[in-house]
């Protein structure tokens, strides 16, 4: 049975609408594209957008709850970000803070695990500490595991996971024949997780930004030209519905 949260502000409702849960992708991957753009169309700072973002990312973290989505995994700050303005990164690491404050509760309480991929450790330390005790107060929960993709850079990410995977070679803890994709998986961000069935790109761009490369070899990609402060659970069920028609071979016929 699908759960609910009552207490987020959805501000687009569709309560009424009703989507088959058959065929739902176990894994989503989005790129939260268009937050800045949304302001400045605006004529407002792009700090703004990225506020307004935080909005969309509860609405669609109930929808994917509501949907029984199993992993969801949003991109909020890639190892490129940092060559933003000094003032717009300081509101970015600021937000989870803000973002947890409010909402952490709710989503105990809806049973949701936290989790962070990417260089943690180069995080400003208000932000790694805010999002460690997330993590912490969620790990036992068995819902809807939420993905923060947070200081992360899909090559970095492949290129630590060889430095790993050599070192335990060289350590005897594991043998060259033995190295496979299942097993190389396993030294990665995404360790134990199933890859994403389906990526949303919102904001009109059509390409992956260094976004988790070696996880969405087949995954289905669906792109909206909606900036992410407008993406509405309505638009996430459209992408629900087309990947529903989507035929997926793996290569095969």
């Amino acid at each position: 049975m699908s759960m609910k949260i009552p207490f987020f502000n959805n501000k687009q409702s569709v309560e009424s609408m009703h989507y088959p849960e058959e065929n739902t992708p176990e894994h989503i991957a989005i790129i939260m594209d268009g937050t800045g753009r949304w302001a400045e169309k605006r004529g407002m700072s792009r700090v703004y957008g990225h506020k307004e973002g935080v909005t969309t990312v509860i609405n669609i973290v109930k929808a994917a709850v509501k949907f029984n989505v199993k992993v969801l995994t949003l991109y909020a700050f890639s190892t490129e970000n940092w060559k933003r303005p000094n003032s717009e990164i300081e509101y970015i690491m600021g937000l989870p803070k803000k973002f947890l404050n409010m909402y952490l509760a709710d989503l105990i309480s809806n049973n949701v695990r936290i989790k962070v991929i990417g260089d943690m450790d180069h995080l400003p330390s208000s932000t790694r500490e805010t999002v460690q005790y997330a993590i912490d107060r969620t790990e036992n929960n068995e819902g809807l595991q939420l993905n923060f993709a947070l200081n992360y850079g899909g090559k970095q990410e492949i290129l630590n996971a060889m430095k790993e995977a050599i070192a335990d070679i060289n350590d005897a803890k594991l043998s060259l024949d033995q190295l496979d994709k299942q097993q190389f998986s396993r030294y990665l961000y995404t360790s134990g997780m199933t890859d994403p069935d389906l990526l949303i790109r919102t904001g009109g761009e059509k390409r992956l930004n260094n976004f988790l490369l070696w996880q969405l070899a087949y995954s289905e990609f669906w792109f909206t030209d909606v900036l992410w402060p407008d993406f509405s659970e309505r638009e996430f069920i459209k992408a629900l519905e087309e990947y529903k028609q989507r035929k997926r071979r793996f290569g095969g016929v």
